[in-house]
């Protein structure tokens, strides 16, 4: 697992946590802050993921050229 996929993790969980205090405590600007921060380290986990899978396809194909030289 690379450093940015859990950095993304990581925020996800502070995302959680300020979503659920805001929500237990009625402070709907700390929850939507919450939400808001989980939903984009998601997407950043998102992104992580897109680039890991795509440099592998790219080794792969490399490789498989090379085989043929």
């Amino acid at each position: 697992m690379s450093d940015e996929k859990i950095k993304a993790k990581l925020d996800q969980v502070k995302g959680g946590i300020k979503q659920v205090v805001g929500k237990a405590t009625e402070n709907k600007k700390l929850e939507a802050e919450g939400m808001v921060e989980k939903t984009i380290a998601k997407g950043k986990e998102i992104i992580d993921d897109i680039k890991e899978g795509s440099e592998g396809a790219v080794d792969s194909i490399k490789k498989a050229l090379d085989k043929k030289k």
